[in-house]
């Protein structure tokens, strides 16, 4: 039987007379990759806060690792990074990060030694010695996330992970995860709904303190496709009518939906045509359009707020 990294149960918090989670229960199995979406102020810091002990639920019961919340056989087993992490800007990362090992135990030597290990994870092997205060903005929040990453956690809460990062630096950060989640569960709070949708295979949607969950669905994706076109100088100009009509008339489509940013969803028989992707690809590429994303099933923010669209619409 599977033992559940984590375990709540009808948890419950307020604040005066908000009740900001009502009652929620989940688990997290060993390796899952889970994203944790919501609106701001809809309690996801405070679930956070929560699993790390740094406050007290007002009922329900929380296990990690099958432990309390904040218990000491906790450490160097659950790491957090909360958004707004920082190193102080006067002292070398290093000496940061390896004061963060001893603290968990490790002596001065191992600690040196875990801290030149995380550090290369994140591409910054040859800064020990840079204080954080020179280095970039996308340099310090990977210094940040090494910190994360320091005594091999089986369990890593991540809270925004690759807020204010250029692309370049997102993907890394993306990449490392997908890398590490071989060896550790992730708990990903994220605004980026394409971002957790690459990396996490289990979604809790918080919403009015409930708690919703949605899985990947195979079966259904199959027969779906998510298109992005790109815009702007280097790229042609993007006729939505137009494009929609050149879509249906590829053989086994039968929807094509627009949607912002020049966003489609197409549905297609993948009976009827087994080689649909390429046929999309001769489409784009014979009316010189260039696309920006391209995967296959319904993207997550589709699966999420598609049916609540079509309530308000009613």
């Amino acid at each position: 039987m599977n033992n559940p990294i984590i375990k709540v149960s009808q948890l419950a918090k307020s604040y005066g007379r908000h009740k900001v989670l009502n009652n929620i229960s989940f688990e997290i199995n060993k390796g899952e990759t889970v994203a944790l979406i919501g609106q701001n102020g809809a309690g996801k810091t405070t679930l956070f806060s929560l699993l790390c002990g740094y406050i007290k639920a007002d009922s329900g019961s929380m296990q990690l690792l099958g432990q309390q919340p904040g218990s000491q056989t906790l450490f160097g087993k659950v790491s957090a990074l909360p958004q707004d992490a920082q190193l102080d800007p006067a002292f070398s990362i290093g000496e940061q990060l390896s004061f963060y090992g001893q603290l968990q135990g490790l002596s001065a030597r191992a600690a040196r030694a875990e801290t030149e290990r995380v550090l290369a994870l994140v591409d910054l092997a040859a800064h020990y010695h840079t204080k954080a205060g020179a280095l970039s903005h996308g340099m310090r929040k990977r210094a940040c996330m090494a910190q994360a990453f320091i005594g091999s956690p089986a369990l890593i809460l991540l809270d925004e992970p690759t807020a204010g990062l250029d692309p370049a630096n997102a993907l890394h950060i993306r990449e490392l995860i997908s890398d590490l989640s071989q060896h550790a569960s992730f708990l990903i709070s994220s605004h980026n709904i394409f971002e957790l949708e690459r990396l996490c295979n289990k979604v809790f949607y918080l919403q009015d303190g409930q708690l919703q969950q949605h899985h990947a669905q195979p079966s259904e994706s199959a027969a779906h496709l998510s298109l992005q076109l790109a815009t702007g100088a280097d790229a042609a100009a993007v006729d939505s009518s137009e494009v929609c009509q050149q879509l249906r008339q590829l053989k086994g489509v039968t929807e094509v939906t627009a949607g912002r940013n020049h966003e489609y969803q197409l549905s297609y028989q993948p009976q009827v045509v087994d080689d649909f992707d390429i046929r999309l690809l001769q489409c784009l590429a014979a009316n010189g359009w260039q696309y920006k994303q391209l995967s296959k099933g319904k993207s997550l923010e589709q699966q999420l707020f598609a049916s609540k669209k079509a309530a308000i619409v009613e």
